[in-house]
């Protein structure tokens, strides 16, 4: 089974001269730990909570003019969404996080797929990856 089949679709994000503040509100009010940054549907970053904490608000940048594209992680962690569950839920694990944004070839952001979506798909593998996710801490 391919990503594009389990993957949420409506996924949400945000420009990278989205002010960080926003960012956090729109966290907050969605119950997520991080968001997409897209330039023209062209996945450029992902901004986590603990973006904003360790780069926005540990700096003593205001988080009301900073922007994503100063808060964003800059190692993109993605996959495809032509790509198989088994294969994105090793992947997944190997690099302990929990949610992947998802592009198509043209590296076009098309969703977001979560360690609960594959599980749906492949229970005894999310439940190694979790495993393995939850052996360093990272999300």
């Amino acid at each position: 089974m391919q990503i594009k089949a389990i993957m949420t679709e409506k996924v949400s994000s945000v420009g990278p001269d989205t002010p960080v503040a926003e960012i956090a509100r729109q966290l907050r009010d969605s119950d997520i730990g991080s968001t997409p940054v897209a330039d023209n549907d062209r996945l450029i970053g992902i901004v986590t909570d603990r973006d904003i904490v360790t780069r926005i608000v540990a700096a003593g940048t205001d988080p009301r003019t900073a922007t994503a594209r100063e808060a964003m992680s800059p190692k993109i962690l993605y996959c495809y969404d032509d790509q198989t569950v088994e294969e994105v839920l090793t992947n997944m694990g190997d690099m302990q996080i929990r949610r992947l944004p998802v592009v198509n070839r043209d590296k076009r952001l098309v969703g977001i797929v979560s360690l609960g979506d594959l599980a749906k798909a492949s229970k005894r593998k999310a439940g190694d990856a979790l495993r393995e996710i939850s052996q360093s801490g990272k999300h």
